[in-house]
């Protein structure tokens, strides 16, 4: 049986959420996840290269076959968006040196192929990742969280045809 895994990616400078999720037939299991934090203390350039480095040696370990991550959308804060902004393209670079394909998806897309619903809330989306990854408890942060639920969405909507 042809297995893929996936790797999700909630971007932020603060906080990348990271998910791993192998797909096999119609079997999801979930490999790992976790959040890349770095510290507003820190010179910005210095956040930059330390969300790329640790998001490489989440790849060095996992060895994705393809990644998600979710798109920028409105923000209301021109600031955090920016931030958000350069991280997605460093996290971008990342993804490109290791020649892993990256598909995007609004949290509303997001929301709806996980829960049904584009209105769900982040505890209803944590607890839909849990039942769909049969899992025993719901993924914490919710930024890991996250980036589970965007890799289950790109599972469920870019590869039914090729497993």
């Amino acid at each position: 049986m042809k297995k893929i895994r996936v790797l999700g990616i909630d971007p932020g400078l603060a906080h990348t959420g990271f998910g791993v999720v192998d797909a096999a037939g119609g079997t999801l299991r979930m490999v790992s996840y976790g959040v890349i934090e770095t510290a507003s203390s820190e010179d910005h350039s210095t956040r930059l290269l330390a969300i790329y480095n640790r998001l490489l040696a989440v790849i060095d370990e996992f060895r994705p076959d393809e990644a998600e991550m979710e798109a920028l959308y409105f923000a209301r804060n021109t600031s955090s968006a920016l931030a958000v902004a350069e991280a997605k393209g460093v996290i971008t670079l990342c993804l490109a040196q290791q020649a892993i394909p990256l598909t995007m998806y609004t949290p509303n897309q997001i929301k709806t192929a996980v829960t049904g619903t584009s209105s769900a809330d982040k505890e209803t989306v944590e607890q839909y990742v849990k039942l769909l990854l049969n899992l025993k408890t719901e993924p914490k942060p919710d930024h890991a969280a996250d980036a589970l639920a965007g890799a289950i969405t790109h599972i469920h909507s870019s590869l039914p045809g090729r497993l």
